[in-house]
């Protein structure tokens, strides 16, 4: 049942991505994807030293024996002294199979990835940059569409407009990232030619993931267009939670602030409310799939009712064909 490419070149059950989110996907929800068949990652920009990053892949691995990735962002970082280069060789070292790249090009990386036996997905957010990967070797493809929290394109093109395109220029396969919430999406996708989806927003309303409850009674508690895109002006967007903070940005920005001036706003604040369940500060990403979030199952819980959901809205297609 639902064998793509994905799960045949990953080794996972179910074409389902629980999209990577720093500070969030750690071991603690890490392992229970992997276990109800799905794919997450850990990010490794999590960890300042190697041994707290070997610490949370062994306490991974301690909780399941199915398989997991590690994501390394290939961002400027200014906070740090480690390297992108250091933490792929914390992945090799580590024995994790499954590395996850996001943001620059991977194209200096490759060899590295290659040589240390991992098999590469990138994320995307560009037509463009998704045929620049393909065209580099990278085993996966994975992009993401404006509806989706976190950092969308510039270009703000939705999800069901990027997969057919994106796939129409790709020969690897494609996992599709934005708007996803549900078995009846799934099927959509895999209608589109993709590979599996990505869910982020989605997998923070589960008992498992390590949020304040009151982040997760705000999720059930919103509708769809309770999400901004913030940070446009700085050409890095970003879609977050519709929070003061939030807000503060879309004005200052509106008036043609500087990055001096949005600076105290958008940087620092952004992790106290996951842990404190207050979001009078800072900002919080989240897709515009949150209107339709409506419980907090288990990990395992959702992901039958996706497969479900899926199996049924194959179903009732063959029926209009038949």
């Amino acid at each position: 049942m639902f064998k793509t490419a994905m799960t045949e070149i990953l080794g996972v059950k179910y074409p389902i991505q629980c999209g990577t989110m720093q500070s969030i996907t750690k071991a603690e929800l890490v392992a229970p994807v992997a276990n109800a068949g799905g794919l997450c990652c850990i990010p490794a920009a999590m960890f300042q030293t190697k041994q707290a990053f070997m610490d949370e892949i062994k306490k991974t691995k301690d909780m399941t024996d199915k398989p997991f990735g590690v994501n390394v962002g290939l961002f400027p970082e200014m906070t740090t002294t480690v390297t992108a280069q250091e933490r792929i060789d914390w992945v090799i070292d580590s024995g994790v199979k499954i590395l996850e790249t996001a943001g620059r090009s991977p194209q200096p990386y490759r060899e590295q990835i290659k040589s240390g036996g991992l098999t590469h997905i990138h994320k995307c957010a560009r037509v463009r940059d998704a045929v620049k990967v393909d065209n580099m070797g990278v085993d996966i493809v994975s992009i993401v569409g404006t509806e989706c929290g976190g950092h969308p394109s510039m270009e703000e093109v939705t999800t069901l407009v990027l997969i057919p395109a994106t796939l129409d220029q790709i020969k690897k396969p494609l996992i599709a990232g934005g708007g996803f919430a549900d078995g009846r999406g799934l099927l959509a996708a895999l209608s589109l030619g993709a590979a599996a989806i990505n869910m982020g927003t989605r997998f923070m309303a589960t008992k498992e993931c390590p949020v304040h409850e009151n982040f997760k009674k705000k999720m059930i508690e919103a509708i769809e267009s309770e999400t901004l895109l913030v940070m446009k002006s700085l050409m890095y967007p970003l879609r977050v939670l519709r929070t003061p903070a939030a807000e503060k940005v879309i004005e200052l920005e509106g008036k043609g602030a500087t990055i001096e001036e949005l600076a105290p706003h958008i940087s620092g604040t952004a992790s106290s409310g996951w842990d404190t369940g207050i979001f009078d500060e800072g900002m919080y990403s989240a897709g515009q799939i949150i209107g339709r979030i409506h419980d907090v199952p288990t990990v395992g819980e959702l992901m039958e009712r996706i497969v479900n959901q899926a199996v049924e809205a194959k179903k009732n297609l063959d029926a209009l064909f038949s």
